[in-house]
């Protein structure tokens, strides 16, 4: 696929929803060509830089998104409301003459279809109290918590942790070892 690339400071996984706020001309465009061609873009976590500066790197695993709202803010920017489709990689990217960064993505395997472990049963509960922010539940996400790959996906979108921690559990494939993971984090945390 020849996509948009978005770098920004947060994550987006598969079935997770983000707003996003575009006052930049390259992005309003981008916006106009992917609602026209129904079609969405990359979002991907910066390595370097600034959300804003033309010259940022970002990590080459992230998620094709889609935009499932869009609507003019209280503070005049256009505001939107993404989900993830499938996490992608990188595979080239490249400047487009107005400053978007555009690249050539593959979608990656689907994640295994797992049951939440006995042994991490607490995630689920951990997870359904950072639903209940009001920021968070305004995005209206739906969420299996039976589901190995929903939990983690969702705690490692909502939990503040590091954003290099947070790419290295986008990047696992194994929900289990994702769970695990952030199971360990949740301990260093308390």
């Amino acid at each position: 696929m020849h996509v948009p690339l978005f770098p920004l400071n947060s994550i987006v996984l598969p079935r997770g929803r983000i707003p996003l706020q575009l006052f930049e001309p390259r992005y309003i465009d981008m916006l106009t060509r992917c609602l026209k061609e129904d079609r969405g873009f990359v979002v991907v976590l910066l390595r370097d830089g600034l959300e804003t500066s033309s010259a940022a790197a970002f990590y080459d695993i992230g998620t094709y998104v889609r935009i499932i709202d869009f609507q003019q803010l209280d503070n005049g920017l256009l505001g939107i409301t993404v989900e993830g489709v499938s996490k992608v990689t990188v595979v080239k990217c490249w400047k487009a003459p107005d400053g978007l960064n555009m690249g050539d993505v593959e979608v990656l395997l689907d994640e295994a279809d797992l049951p939440v472990p006995d042994a991490l049963s607490e995630l689920p509960v951990v997870l359904r109290a950072l639903l209940k922010h009001p920021v968070v539940n305004d995005l209206e996400m739906t969420v299996d918590f039976d589901d190995a790959r929903d939990v983690g996906w969702r705690l490692t979108e909502l939990l503040p942790i590091d954003k290099q921690e947070k790419q290295r559990l986008v990047e696992l494939q194994d929900p289990l070892e994702r769970l695990e993971r952030l199971h360990a984090l949740l301990e260093a945390l308390e």
